[in-house]
């Protein structure tokens, strides 16, 4: 199957591989184009995978551009940000409203994708240069997306997307390493669950398995309606798992036993998890402070005024934290 991957397509045959709407320009800009308009086997398995998010984000884009009158999209981890700039050329230059933000922690990527987006004339489109857990985000986003945001980075968005009370959340994870460490090193796993991880190829594997469902019932969790499939067929990327998100209730006690339980039984505590659990430590420790607080008042990560009060609730509601 990579075999037939290393053809070059030229002419009519690469402008094939373009959704409608489109530029060959923002491409070439990008780099995925030739100058000649042909795309190598190497940029035509990277816009396969952007092609293929583009049309899934397509409905959540919709979504939050008719709901909101300037709604919030952030790319994290964006690298070189193809996605967010075919995000942009697609739903928000048309619309002629709502602005990206793309959170790159590598200087000089986010200083060339800056540089890029003011000579397209993309004047809503804006770089942060901070890791994704630093960067100043505004107070409420309304759809996130991480597509191979390494390892932790991931964690970073998801956690991101629920301070902020995202609407709709996207991540393709990458890399996947922390919980193998963490499996190694377990001291007294479920005996029914421990044969999954004692072989090393088996930990390996059983830890980027097991992260995703930990991350999948996190957002479960918080009230999203989770579905998890494939991005693209496999000859375009070995990570191809794709989480998606829609925020349809405030939280899920459900959910929440339900992955304290497989927390419990694992031995296994994710950055996500852990950061939550920070993060519910510290507003109790606030209440404990200061247990008054004004009819309609919110604390600074939840989200903006209107959604405030139910985004509040979700954080308590919806963690897994420790387990009874």
């Amino acid at each position: 199957m990579r075999r037939g991957m290393r053809t070059q397509l030229k002419g009519a045959a690469a402008r094939r591989e373009l959704l409608p709407g489109t530029s060959p320009e923002l491409l070439k800009e990008l780099h995925l184009l030739t100058r000649t308009g042909d795309l190598n086997a190497d940029s035509l398995r990277k816009l396969k995978q952007v092609n293929h998010l583009a049309g899934l984000l397509a409905p959540a884009v919709d979504d939050v551009l008719g709901r909101f009158g300037d709604p919030v999209i952030v790319d994290c981890g964006a690298g070189k940000s193809y996605l967010g700039f075919v995000l942009y050329e697609l739903f928000l230059k048309a619309a002629g409203k709502g602005s990206l933000v793309a959170v790159e922690a590598r200087q000089e990527l986010a200083g060339a994708g800056a540089e890029r987006a003011r000579r397209l004339g993309f004047d809503r489109l804006r770089y942060l240069a901070a890791p994704i857990d630093a960067a100043p985000v505004p107070r409420r986003v309304h759809l996130v997306t991480a597509l191979h945001a390494c390892d932790t980075a991931t964690d970073d968005a998801l956690l991101l997307a629920i301070r902020h009370g995202a609407d709709h959340v996207a991540v393709v994870p990458c890399c996947q390493a922390e919980v193998s460490r963490q499996l190694e090193a377990a001291a007294a796993p479920d005996p029914l669950v421990a044969p999954l991880f004692e072989h090393p190829w088996h930990r390996r594997e059983f830890a980027s398995h097991l992260t995703n469902v930990v991350r999948a019932l996190v957002l479960e969790a918080h009230g999203y309606r989770v579905t998890v499939t494939e991005l693209t067929g496999w000859e375009h990327s070995m990570k191809n798992e794709l989480i998606l998100g829609k925020k349809v209730r405030g939280g899920s006690g459900a959910a929440r036993e339900k992955l304290a339980r497989l927390l419990a039984a694992t031995g296994a505590r994710p950055k996500l998890v852990r950061a939550l659990e920070a993060g519910l430590a510290r507003r109790e420790a606030e209440d404990a402070d200061h247990p008054a607080q004004e009819p309609g008042g919110h604390r600074g990560d939840v989200g903006d005024h209107e959604h405030a009060g139910a985004h509040d609730e979700q954080e308590r509601e919806g963690l897994p934290v420790h387990p009874r």
